[in-house]
């Protein structure tokens, strides 16, 4: 059976689709899965066994997906896009609810109206029709041993344990402020490496020197499998809702989320089914404002940003030194 997946961003939703393409790859026998994705995004899955290909959205591509005589068509992004593939394919498709109006009622009304449900259990709704079950494993990420290269780079002190802090985010309403990353690194105990892009190589230098050697950062020096391949050999990691934060699940690692202006009741959150006690929620308590949007803002729309700057950061070190404290 030869099936199209549909998932076309972002980093983290991709990482989100891993069980589903697990379980359809290991539970039908003759499953033969490819995956349409934006191009910038199909670095995430290359290294992925359970995908035999990876198709870039771009102009001329539905033709040659036609030629290709899928015979079915599993939907997890659900949009006016992906209705277009779907009806130039006629396919038989399903896809999984999105619950748009649901969010935006908590958004815009502060009504929560979602289902006490992970995004990734509602993607396995698409594949039911197939047999397709949620065999509990969680999500997966996968490197190759040029990426693992990367280790070499790291003083022999921190081979024996690092926790890793996740710098950066897309949308600037989920990063985490400079001096809080500050404020929680000197908090920390043991030594840290500090995983960004380019646009954080500052404050990575910045804390680097006001720490001194149990700091190492690589903002702006790795690929996304080098940072996941410095995730995966961490003791424990801090991060805010961005992709990063769900490679970090894939490897089943303790978990400190820094939500801003997302929260967990979206149901996209670290996805670690039976490891609850991995994951630690640090939100700014009674902000009415929260939250202003499901994905995020150039600013903060209130221009306090309180949900970041209001973060107890003795409760988030003290959680993660539980970790760190054999370092």
């Amino acid at each position: 059976m030869k099936i199209l997946l549909i998932r076309f961003s972002s980093i983290g939703d991709i990482v989100l689709t891993s069980p589903v393409i697990r379980c359809i790859k290991e539970q039908i026998a003759d499953a033969e899965v490819h995956v349409l994705v934006k191009p910038g995004f199909a670095a995430v899955l290359k290294s992925n066994p359970h995908i035999s290909k990876i198709w870039n959205w771009e102009k001329g591509i539905i033709p040659q997906l036609k030629q290709q005589q899928f015979d079915r068509i599993i939907d997890l992004h659900h949009n006016l896009r992906s209705l277009r593939v779907k009806t130039a394919l006629g396919k038989p498709s399903s896809s999984f609810p999105k619950l748009n109006i649901e969010k935006l009622m908590l958004v815009r009304l502060g009504i929560n109206r979602l289902p006490n449900k992970h995004v990734v259990d509602r993607y396995f709704e698409a594949a039911q029709s197939l047999g397709v079950n949620n065999d509990g494993k969680g999500l997966s990420f996968f490197t190759t041993p040029d990426e693992e290269r990367i280790l070499e780079q790291l003083p022999p002190d921190f081979k024996s344990g690092y926790t890793a802090i996740v710098c950066g985010a897309l949308q600037v309403t989920k990063r985490i402020p400079h001096d809080k990353l500050l404020e929680f690194s000197k908090a920390i105990n043991g030594r840290i490496v500090l995983l960004g892009g380019a646009s954080e190589t500052d404050i990575g230098a910045k804390i680097e020197a006001e720490i001194g050697t149990r700091a190492m950062s690589f903002c702006g020096k790795t690929s996304l499998g080098e940072s996941a391949v410095l995730l995966k050999h961490a003791i424990a990691v801090l991060t805010p809702d961005t992709g990063m934060m769900h490679i970090a699940a894939a490897f089943k690692k303790p978990i400190a989320v820094v939500w801003g202006n997302t929260v967990p009741a979206f149901g996209m959150g670290p996805y670690m089914p039976g490891n609850d006690d991995l994951i630690y929620h640090a939100e700014a308590p009674n902000l009415s404002c929260r939250p202003c949007s499901k994905i995020g803002f150039p600013q903060c729309p209130k221009g306090h940003f309180s949900c970041m700057n209001q973060q107890d950061g003795a409760s988030l070190a003290a959680w993660l030194n539980r970790f760190s404290a054999s370092l």
